[in-house]
């Protein structure tokens, strides 16, 4: 497979080829994956275009997940949650062995009562023994009791290295899931809610994901510089997230990319949201006053698909993505839906509604 040079207005399906050349190489078709033949196959980024020219014929996930941590800072992230589970794990395991250490020393007290139990049922004893076995049994209970006391400490101590061990978990898992730049979901989390839309079939009716991708932003990069490109990115995203539903999820699924996840809404419904959004961007000023510099406009395409459109959350990413890539090809600036496109029809989920 060969880089390809950067896009401009042919009308190239991109997703048909990101697709085509997964599977000559037998990758597994997951988003993650999805997005490292995309950066590759558009030639967007030469270093990750000729490491992937580099895989072996049917390379391993493994080397592709290399690939993702190499150049996409979300692909390790999870590394931090990991880390925190160990430590947790840890913690758990040092808890049990307190307990345990406890359990065994209340048992070893109890065999000395029994076996002192026992003792004392002779009438035979003498005085100078009775004072030994009482000696003995206070020697045992304050040991006993110290032990206690000592374990009591430590589980103390655990406890609250526990509940610190746990708010970082909380933390990191929530850092994991969020876009740095944006502070709005990443894409980890979003292939993690994609994933849930066909935990039920019966469900799946009235779900919806739409993509979207700022139009032309490597110019406004190229012209004005990354921190220009990192503030519209900002910008976009604070419109995203004060226009959408409850019942909606975004996320900033890669440099210039947005997704949204829709439940409970009609297409139509959908569509609307998709449309009013791209209104607002596209009348929203992109300026910087104190330098009296315009930066605009910034437009955005759109692709829609119903989930019921697809068989997965793999097929449903490639098709709102046939449908966002038809918007750039049509002009950009615009809102597709994946079921006016050629050959694109409904699948029939009814079938499905009995499960």
């Amino acid at each position: 497979m060969q880089p390809a040079k950067p896009q401009t207005d042919q009308p190239t399906d991109i997703a048909s080829s990101v697709v085509a050349a997964m599977r000559q190489l037998g990758v597994m078709g997951i988003p993650q994956n999805y997005e490292i033949f995309y950066e590759a196959l558009t030639g967007s980024n030469p270093a990750l275009s000729m490491d992937v020219v580099s895989l072996s014929a049917r390379p391993s996930q493994a080397e592709i997940d290399a690939i993702g941590q190499k150049y996409f800072a979300h692909h390790h992230q999870h590394n931090l949650v990991d880390q925190a589970r160990e430590v947790l794990a840890k913690e758990l395991e040092d808890i049990a062995g307190l307990l345990r250490s406890e359990r065994n020393h209340i048992e070893k007290y109890g065999k000395i009562l029994d076996e002192t139990s026992s003792g004392l049922g002779t009438r035979s004893m003498s005085q100078e023994l009775l004072q030994k076995v009482a000696g003995a049994m206070s020697a045992a209970t304050t040991s006993t009791i110290d032990h206690g006391r000592q374990v009591a400490n430590a589980l103390s101590d655990k406890s609250a290295e526990l509940e610190s061990v746990k708010s970082k978990l909380e933390e990191y898992k929530k850092l994991a899931d969020t876009d740095p730049l944006t502070q709005i979901p990443n894409r980890r989390a979003f292939d993690k809610e994609i994933a849930r839309i066909y935990d039920s079939k019966k469900d799946v009716m009235f779900k919806a994901l739409i993509l979207a991708d700022i139009d032309r932003f490597k110019n406004i990069n190229d012209r004005y510089g990354h921190p220009v490109g990192d503030r519209i990115i900002q910008m976009i995203a604070e419109i995203f997230r004060t226009s959408i539903l409850k019942n909606m999820f975004v996320a900033r699924t890669g440099g210039e990319e947005f997704a949204l996840i829709a439940e409970g809404l009609s297409e139509d419904a959908t569509f609307e949201i998709a449309e009013r959004i791209r209104l607002l961007i596209e009348q929203t000023a992109f300026t910087n006053t104190q330098a009296g510099v315009d930066y605009g406009p910034v437009t955005i395409s759109m692709g829609v698909c119903m989930a019921s459109e697809a068989n997965g959350a793999d097929e449903l990413y490639a098709q709102a993505d046939r449908a966002l890539y038809r918007s750039k090809v049509l002009g950009r600036n615009k809102v597709t839906r994946f079921s006016t496109l050629p050959s694109s029809g409904p699948k029939n989920w009814l079938l499905y509604k009995k499960d």
